[in-house]
């Protein structure tokens, strides 16, 4: 039991280990009938912080400068989502560049084994957390296999599909997507990957494999690296991705 400004008590919950656990709201005791203050103000501080996530705008030109160790060129384009809004309001603009960005990667490499695809989703804040870090561990190994990489392209507005209209006109063997995932009130910085194989403009949902809640305290960079390029490597082996492909390493825990 404890005190709250030397007024009503806090009622501890029973709940507490839960917390060494995990980060949902459990174990938050009470003050009478009510929520204590420390409780109520953190719930408020999340909501804000993943209203935050997704409106705040990411910012291109820093993340541009942030890959420059990873030695790949990186190109930013706009899917046909004009806005936040339009992009809220209508997801299917989301999934396919603009004629503008069209023209400025028709005449670009095609071919390559991999083409890697960033968009800011619904988190830009996960993007600016995670996608150097995970990329850091993941191009090394696919370098190493030889895989041939193409360039980085930055997708503002962008949802998941988007990677495949890329993949398509580049003619690519596989799209890799890093996206802010949908911020929840327990973590506003949740990054996902999503791949393809054999991406063609309007591919659905059954034809990509997804890796989700990348981030400190969910599934770490390394991991996250880890099973991409067990994929990778998987789908080009039996030449397949989405509900045929499935993630048959052994268990590991997350970090």
């Amino acid at each position: 039991m404890g005190e709250l400004d030397g007024k009503k008590p806090i009622i501890e919950s029973s709940l507490d280990f839960l917390k060494e656990l995990t980060q949902a709201r459990v174990g938050l005791g009470r003050a009478g009938t009510s929520l204590p203050t420390t409780a109520v103000l953190n719930f408020k501080l999340a909501h804000a912080e993943a209203r935050d996530a997704v409106y705040t705008s990411l910012p291109i030109q820093e993340l541009i400068a942030s890959l420059a160790p990873l030695k790949l060129h990186v190109f930013a384009l706009n899917s046909e989502a004009m806005n936040r809004s339009q992009y809220l309001q209508r997801p299917d603009l989301g999934r396919v560049l603009s004629v503008e960005s069209i023209s400025k990667i028709e005449n670009d490499l095609k071919g390559n084994d991999v083409v890697f695809c960033i968009a800011d989703g619904l988190s830009s804040t996960a993007i600016e957390k995670n996608v150097f870090k995970v990329l850091e561990f993941l191009i090394p190994q696919l370098q190493k296999a030889n895989f041939s990489l193409g360039k980085i392209y930055i997708i503002t507005q962008g949802r998941v599909a988007v990677a495949d209209h890329i993949g398509d006109i580049l003619k690519a063997g596989l799209s890799l997507i890093f996206i802010g995932e949908r911020p929840g009130l327990s973590a506003a910085d949740s990054m996902g990957i999503y791949l393809t194989y054999q991406p063609k403009l309007g591919l659905t949902d059954d034809s990509r494999n997804c890796i989700s809640n990348i981030r400190d305290g969910g599934l770490s960079a390394q991991l996250a690296a880890d099973k991409a390029f067990y994929l990778i490597n998987e789908a080009f082996r039996r030449k397949v991705s989405g509900i045929e492909l499935k993630d048959d390493q052994n268990d590991r825990y997350i970090s």
